[in-house]
């Protein structure tokens, strides 16, 4: 359930936001959005995947987390909580805000139903004496960076489907315990159809600002081994 209104100086000025990172906190996600603009730090920890969309983009780009849903496997234990990674990315790191439009204008909105939000711990929002506080002003930043980075996937969604550079792939897990999980429904970027793509492509995608994002994404499937390692360790202190 959520309850997402403006945020406003006055009604909301004794509310505060716990950042811990945990599942209490609805942080037990297989993936989250990223977009071209967020690779370079994405691909540092996590897969990037596509994912087809109903709407007029057709595709969606994502940081991986699991293999599963509701599994999230950054996510410390109860023993030790946090996030395992020292980048988290700006869509998990913005919540519980949104960005919100207002005519031309975008502006805060806050989940008030979020387990994050609190009143009496965690990160206040604005000043004793008025004026936004400091996590409050990195919030901004957040939304708006994740705002224009979202606005700019159209065009390089539209550049890899133009260049038929996306492909549908299933990787089949197997873990040191015999078990087998297969992560199907995802595309990734096609690296034998981008080598061959002729000098005067490479050059139109270097112009548009999208080839280094695609590389970020190709770079980023060596994170499957670390995933894949993070699940056995998991499995193994369940068994223990």
């Amino acid at each position: 359930m959520s309850q997402s209104v403006l945020l406003h100086s006055l009604e909301h000025k004794d509310l505060r936001v716990i950042p811990e990172r945990g599942a209490a906190y609805g942080d037990d996600v297989m993936f989250t959005l990223t977009f071209p603009q967020e690779f370079r730090q994405v691909q540092a920890h996590y897969p990037i995947v596509f994912r087809r969309t109903d709407d007029a983009i057709g595709y969606e780009a994502l940081a991986l987390f699991g293999f599963e849903t509701g599994e999230n496997l950054f996510l410390g234990s109860q023993e030790s909580p946090g996030w395992d990674a020292h980048y988290v990315p700006l869509n998990i790191e913005r919540r519980p805000f949104l960005i919100g439009r207002h005519g031309d204008e975008l502006n805060i909105h806050i989940d008030l139903d979020n387990p994050r939000v609190s009143r009496t711990e965690g990160e206040e929002l604005f000043l004793p004496y008025g004026g936004t506080s400091p996590y409050l002003e990195r919030i901004h930043s957040v939304l708006l960076t994740l705002h224009q980075g979202l606005q700019a996937m159209p065009a390089f969604v539209g550049a890899l489907v133009d260049h038929e550079l996306l492909e549908s792939f299933v990787a089949d897990i197997e873990l040191n315990d015999g078990s087998q999980h297969r992560l199907m429904g995802f595309y990734t970027i096609n690296e034998e159809r981008l080598q061959a793509l002729p000098g005067a492509a490479l050059e139109r995608l270097h112009r548009a600002g999208h080839l280094e994002a695609i590389y970020m994404a190709v770079a980023s499937l060596s994170n499957f081994r670390d995933l894949i390692a993070r699940r056995e360790r998991r499995e193994g202190r369940r068994a223990a």
